[in-house]
């Protein structure tokens, strides 16, 4: 079954489409920011949105069609929101002749919160990341992607119901910063020889170059949001994951400084792991437990003793690859949703990729992206719809409704007693939509 993008838009209201020139809505009213991580957020409020390359449009506009539905029942007539359509990827190379234009970044520099669909990243060349592009640019540190079970999803744990946790992963450094040189490059050759004449320190001719960059200031940042949200959500743990026996200058050194401000800043409210011995072996109530792992251990330990993780603090690969592991524990990627914030504003996103051989097919699962933006409503202050966007989700998934991507993943036995409807994309939004507006 093929799915109609132009026909579906059409069923979306307060979508402003790109119309091959960028013109504010006239109808609704940017986020007002006062300062760093200080906004106000108007009733008629335009979010921006990029459709994304592949399966993009399709999870994006079935997202749309979702959130819609929760601020209408949450809120009336008194609230809504007008989704204004920004241009990256394959569309803006096409419309405007640059995959990443200046014109975007200048129209998403008004916005300030917007909704990403996946974007294509060539392996081994080509052009770079735009992802990590849109992070850097507007100083997007931390990552933030909640991991849950929600009852009725395939996973390979016996006790999947423990997978409860958030991670915090630093968004603009580490080795995805970008900084490498090819082999062959001039570059790689100057600096080969930097290190063998001044430090003497020798780097085979074939050998490519890449620099892993963690500093103190972008560490302290994201850890100063992790550890408010685990004490404001009253979270159990706080886990700084990391490489720090090998590797003790960049994530060693990370996990220093978000102890240290666990220590100066959070004292009253966290109790160290090394601490314990002095409260029976027991956390004191109230208080939120600040420990860490290795980072090859804890991914075997996700698996193992799940319900030990609750809030990760990592740096940036290993942050990736922890939470692509966590989403596996729960569906896999279909369903991990994400928000990069910053102190200027945020980006909503589905973690997974642009899945271009399924591109136009209705076959792809759009809860990743329908949760991300019940992320970006939920940090926006509006919770009320947020809430509803995931209970809506939750009860689809309960009743039987699932996407193919999450069925092929079970077995027999759980096919005949979980699934009552196979649905593709649009179908489940209009599904997880429909229960959403009915919901008392």
């Amino acid at each position: 079954m093929t799915v109609d993008i132009e026909r579906v838009k059409q069923g979306i209201p307060n979508l402003v489409p790109f119309t091959g020139k960028y013109a504010d809505p006239p109808d609704g009213d940017f986020i007002a920011y006062t300062g760093p991580g200080q906004f106000r957020v108007p009733d008629r409020l335009v979010i921006g949105y990029i459709e994304g390359d592949g399966i993009g449009p399709e999870v994006v506009y079935a997202a749309i069609k979702v959130a819609n539905a929760a601020i209408e029942r949450a809120y009336g007539k008194s609230r809504r929101v007008i989704w204004y359509e920004v241009l990256a990827g394959e569309r803006a190379e096409r419309a405007l002749g640059a995959r990443l234009p200046r014109e975007s970044l200048e129209v998403l520099g008004r916005v300030r919160a917007f909704l990403k669909g996946p974007l294509e990243t060539p392996v081994g060349g080509g052009f770079r990341s735009l992802n990590v592009a849109l992070r850097q640019f507007f100083d997007l540190y931390a990552n933030i992607r909640p991991v849950k079970y929600l009852p009725g999803l395939p996973s390979p744990l016996k006790r999947p119901e423990l997978v409860d946790m958030v991670i915090f992963r630093e968004n603009t450094e580490d080795v995805y910063a970008g900084i490498e040189w090819p082999y062959d490059s001039p570059e790689a050759a100057k600096i080969r020889e930097f290190l063998r004449r001044e430090l003497g320190v020798i780097i085979r001719e074939d050998a490519g170059i890449g620099v892993k960059v963690i500093s103190k200031f972008g560490t302290q940042r994201l850890a100063r949001l992790a550890l408010r949200f685990a004490v404001e959500s009253k979270r159990r743990v706080v886990t700084v994951m990391h490489k720090g026996n090998i590797q003790k200058y960049t994530e060693g050194a990370f996990r220093e400084w978000v102890f240290e401000v666990a220590r100066t800043e959070f004292r009253e409210h966290v109790v160290f792991e090394s601490e314990l011995g002095a409260h029976g072996g027991r956390v004191p109530p109230g208080k939120v437990l600040v420990n860490d792992r290795i980072a090859d251990n804890m991914l075997q330990q996700l698996l193992t003793r799940t319900g030990e993780y609750d809030v990760i603090i990592a740096p940036n690969l290993n942050g990736d690859y922890i939470s692509d592991e966590a989403a596996g524990l729960i569906g896999g990627l279909g369903v991990a949703p994400a928000l990069d914030v910053g102190d200027w504003g945020m980006m909503a996103e589905p973690v997974h990729g642009t899945a271009p051989k399924y591109r136009g097919k209705n076959y792809a699962n759009p809860t990743a992206a329908i949760l991300a933006l019940s992320l970006l409503l939920r940090f926006l202050g509006w919770r009320e719809a947020a809430d509803l966007i995931v209970r809506g989700v939750e009860t689809a998934y309960r009743e039987g409704y699932f996407t193919a991507d999450l069925v092929r993943q079970m077995d027999e036995e759980e096919r005949k007693t979980r699934v009552r409807e196979v649905l593709g994309t649009q179908e489940f939004a209009e599904r997880v939509a429909e229960i959403v507006a009915a919901e008392l």
